[in-house]
This record gives C-alpha cells, structure tokens and sequence, in this order.
C-alpha cells in the first residue's frame, strides 16, 4: 500500500505515558455506563469475554499500570497513523458533504499501556477503541505488532483497516446509530449474540470501512496486489467463532460481540465493492 500519498492528519496526539497524565475528559469519573458500552460493544478487538476486561479497565481507584513508553512522533508508524486518518478526514469529509452534511474530524490518540478517557481508564488489553464520550479514536501501536504476531496479519492495508473501522465508528456516531442502538437496549433488545446489537453495530463499522477504502482507492489509487486479501484476512482473523475457536476450543455464538470471520469479511467486502453506505445497514434482516 502507497499509503505516503495520503495527507497527514493534524488530530493525531498523544497520551503522555503516565497513565494519568495524558487526556483526562468527563472530570477524571470512572467507569461509568459509557465505559460499560466500549466494553460490550466497541473497538476493533475484544478477545475476551467482556466482563473479564473489566478487571483491567481503571473504575476511579485501582493500581497504575507499568511505566510505559509514549509513542514517538518521529515513528514511521506515527507517519502511517496521520496519513491514513488523514485521508479518513478526507473521504467521510466528502461522503457527508454529498448528502449535505458536515463531517467532525474525530481525534486519535495514541497511548501506551493505559489511558484515560471520557468512558474510563482503558489499558492496551482493551485494543483500538473508539469512545462516544469524547469522540477519540484511541491506539496503542503495540496493537500493530500483536496484528502480525498473534493474528498472522501483515500489511499497511490490514493496519489501515484497524484504523477504519474504528474511524467508521465515530462516523456511526454522528449519524446517530449509537443513540439508537442505546435507545434500543433500553427497551430490552439484546446485546450480546449472533443476532445481537452488538454485533450489527461492529459489522456496520467494517461495512463503513470499507466504504472510505473504496472512495481512497478510487482517488489515490495506492493499493498493490494482494493488499485487500491482507485487510480480509485481518477481518477473518478477529471473527468470534475463530477467536473462540482458539481460546476456549469451541464456538459459542450466545456470546458473540462482533460477528464471525465471514460476517466480518462480507461486510467489509459490501462497503468496499459498493462504496455504498447505504449498503451497511446491518440492522435490518439477517446479517
């Protein structure tokens, strides 16, 4: 992928690596209803059970995380991270002008270890994740090597992806399907489950994803052979039934949280070939 043809991002900062120190919103609460969504719903990757992540999630007083390093800003891997939400900026700001509206450029921030944000203290267990609260996208680039180490998963296309996807969450926040979705849990929908909020809402995300890759493609043609394959396989890789498959041995779709290895490549591929976001609505009929 020829990602250094896309524009840096200015919205990229940084967490200080404290743990404490980096930016703190909401007035330093903890883990309130916002943090329980991210735990049940969001981010790219929630390889556990989401009650277990609550033990690594800070609720107002538990012990610090190790020191870590903060990200450097003269990292190549910083430079990639700029040009591709850099580039998000660009397509949603077009997509949304199209339909007469106008895209708020979220923020990234990249961490290390632990951070804080407006839906809790998270540490890096957690993954990528977006948070409604204060409209961050949050990243620690550790995730990127996990990416190829534990997921088989190399690429600029399937890191770019990672960023998408969670980029394609703040766009579903816009549009309002959070509030939606939250409405509908309030009424008793169900959450977790192959046929489950949750699950719709992640695969509209890797539907919208693949959206902006469409529109990037169509404009900078930068992708090289075998670079979509690579952000499918990361789709198929990070599936519930294949991620349950390897830890526990079986597949448990009662607890799914973000859809399986197809459903996640089937998506994806629906927002990519169309360029459609009116092809994402997975909340309608069988996903």
């Amino acid at each position: 992928m020829r990602w250094q043809k896309g524009r840096r991002s200015d919205n990229v900062v940084f967490d200080d690596g404290s743990g404490g120190g980096g930016p703190r919103f909401g007035g330093g609460r903890g883990l309130g209803l916002g943090g329980i969504v991210i735990l049940a719903i969001l981010g790219l990757v929630f390889f556990k059970d989401p009650t277990a992540l609550l033990n690594q999630v800070d609720t107002g007083g538990g012990t610090a995380a190790p020191a870590t390093t903060p990200a450097n800003p003269n990292d190549p891997q910083v430079d990639f991270v700029r040009a591709i939400l850099g580039d998000t900026e660009d397509e949603w700001g077009q997509i949304f002008a199209q339909q007469g509206r106008q895209y708020e450029q979220p923020k990234l921030t990249l961490f290390s270890g632990r951070v804080n944000t407006a839906c809790g203290a998270a540490t890096a267990a957690v993954g990528p994740f977006y948070c409604p609260g204060d409209r961050h996208v949050y990243l620690d680039l550790a995730f990127f090597q996990e990416l190829q180490d534990r997921f088989h998963t190399t690429g600029d296309f399937a890191r770019a992806y990672v960023i998408a996807h969670e980029v394609g969450h703040h766009v579903q926040n816009l549009l309002g399907v959070f509030d939606k979705v939250d409405a509908a849990r309030r009424q008793g929908a169900t959450l977790q489950g192959a046929n489950g909020l949750s699950v719709r809402q992640e695969l509209q995300a890797d539907c919208l994803a693949g959206v902006w890759a469409h529109s990037a493609e169509q404009r900078n043609q930068w992708l090289d052979p075998g670079d979509l394959e690579a952000a499918l396989n990361a789709a198929s890789q990070i599936g519930d039934d294949t991620l349950q498959r390897e830890s526990r041995g079986e597949v448990m779709p009662d607890s799914f949280t973000h859809g399986t290895s197809a459903q996640r490549v089937h998506w994806f591929k629906a927002g990519f070939d169309s360029g459609d976001m009116g092809q994402c609505n997975t909340f309608a009929g069988p996903v």
